[in-house]
């Protein structure tokens, strides 16, 4: 394992960080207007990054089976979306700007199932960059270390602002702002694991690379559609979240070929 993929799998953290590092910076909780805007964003860079960097991959590795190369990432896609669902209804979480929580029942903390939400929304980012990464170390045609690397930079680009949404409403609460900082940085920790989960499976999965690709493809699009678009959607502003979509999107779309 090269010492450019194992920084590859610590952009993401860094992004989350950076983010996090906001409640140093903002004396105020996060406006509505921002946060509109920061969750289209985050949402736009998710799409571009499952549709570009995971499907498109995916179907080109089923090339050889005609019109049959849609196979493996069609299953993939429905398991990604599948497996966050049922995590999604095991897992004890609450969502930002939400008093009900959600999943099974138990005495943990607000601060605890917070964490537990983000943890749910970072799981699927950290297997994409892991997965793409394995592709590249592995030889894949269709997937070269800087098309790994141009998602490791996007996900850190979209975990900014997934950041600050984390640590401002922690500091909100009362938390101080190192707890706040150190919260919102920790919640992005999982993405590194389950990259390096996923490299260390490498030669396992290689067989499953099209389905793998598509299933965190899924997840992310699970993530996306689930809790990203409706909180960003619901209330007044919903058009700053409209053009932080599209500016995301984008944004992903060129570093994706730019980079690729």
């Amino acid at each position: 394992m090269t010492t450019t993929i194992l920084i590859g799998l610590l952009i993401p953290l860094l992004g989350t960080m950076i983010g996090s590092a906001f409640v140093f910076l903002m004396k105020d909780g996060m406006s509505v207007r921002l946060q509109k805007s920061l969750l289209g964003f985050a949402s736009g860079v998710m799409v571009a990054a499952s549709v570009w960097s995971l499907i498109i991959p995916a179907i080109d590795m089923g090339a050889d089976s005609g019109k049959w190369s849609v196979l493996p990432a069609a299953l993939g896609f429905l398991m990604g979306m599948g497996f966050l669902l049922m995590i999604d209804e095991l897992t004890p979480h609450l969502h930002i700007g939400t008093e009900k929580p959600e999943g099974v029942r138990c005495k943990l903390s607000k601060t605890a199932m917070l964490a537990l939400a983000v943890t749910i929304h970072n799981l699927p980012e950290g297997m994409a960059v892991g997965v793409v990464f394995a592709g590249a170390d592995n030889g894949v045609t269709n997937i070269s270390l800087t098309s790994a690397l141009a998602v490791a930079v996007g996900i850190a680009i979209q975990n900014i602002p997934e950041g600050a949404i984390i640590s401002m409403p922690m500091r909100a609460a009362g938390n101080s702002k190192w707890r706040s900082f150190f919260i919102g940085s920790m919640s992005g920790a999982v993405e590194p694991i389950g990259a390096l989960a996923v490299l260390l499976l490498a030669s396992l999965i290689m067989p499953t690379l099209p389905y793998m690709l598509a299933f965190a493809a899924g997840a992310m699009l699970y993530v996306v559609v689930e809790e990203l678009i409706p909180e960003a959607s619901s209330g007044q502003h919903s058009n700053l979240s409209t053009i932080g979509f599209a500016i995301g999107f984008v944004l992903m779309m060129v570093l994706d070929v730019v980079m690729g």
